[in-house]
């Protein structure tokens, strides 16, 4: 079983415009739009974070379990260890993590469209501070060979997570809530230099 992940995540202005692309050179649609809602789980001490480990459970169109190891840069492409699989019942999952001492660290949502080209699966994600496309492939010439296709500066690419990103935003600007839900970000207009971050589309 693959339990490595090698991905590169570019922040865009214009999703609609990747997505026509997408469709143009050939790509399916393997996932259409879809809510995402993502709980992050953690040690009351927050050694998970402290150590670049992610233990989270999903609900899009499955629940989902998932664990990521610390990642690394190899040739732009950030690989960390991933190990991911369905459970039958999210709540359940959830008293299971809590049992075991872990507790709810953070929230976050998503709405996310998959496409599939040539072994590799590119991501178009609504965040909600901004939209970004992120490209999983089994190599970095795969992945670098399908962002120049799709027109993204392969030097704009955002090497931190989105749980990163959302913790430097609120340092940034002096956010204090906990969770990266849209409900939160209502009224809230962000740059791309408030995420610290440059459109790969521009």
């Amino acid at each position: 079983m693959q339990d490595q992940e090698l991905e590169v995540k570019f922040y865009v202005l214009d999703l609609g415009a990747i997505e026509a692309r997408l469709v143009e050179i050939g790509a399916k649609l393997a996932q259409p739009r879809t809510h995402e809602l993502n709980l992050r789980f953690d040690t009351p001490a927050g050694d998970l974070t402290r150590t670049y480990q992610v233990l989270r459970l999903r609900q899009d169109t499955a629940a989902r379990l998932t664990y990521k190891g610390p990642g690394s840069e190899q040739e732009g492409v950030r690989v960390r260890q991933e190990i991911e699989f369905t459970v039958s019942d999210f709540r359940a999952a959830r008293q299971l993590l809590q049992a075991l001492g872990y507790q709810v660290a953070m929230i976050y949502e998503k709405n996310r469209t998959v496409y599939d080209l040539d072994g590799a699966h590119v991501t178009l994600d609504e965040m909600p501070y901004g939209t970004f496309v992120e490209i999983e492939g089994p190599d970095t010439a795969t992945i670098q060979a399908l962002s120049q296709q799709l027109g993204l500066d392969w030097l704009a690419r955002v090497p931190a997570t989105y749980a990163q990103l959302f913790s430097q935003l609120k340092q940034r600007i002096g956010l204090s809530f906990r969770d990266l839900v849209f409900e939160n970000f209502i009224g809230l207009n962000l740059s791309p230099q408030d995420l610290g971050a440059k459109a790969a589309d521009e």
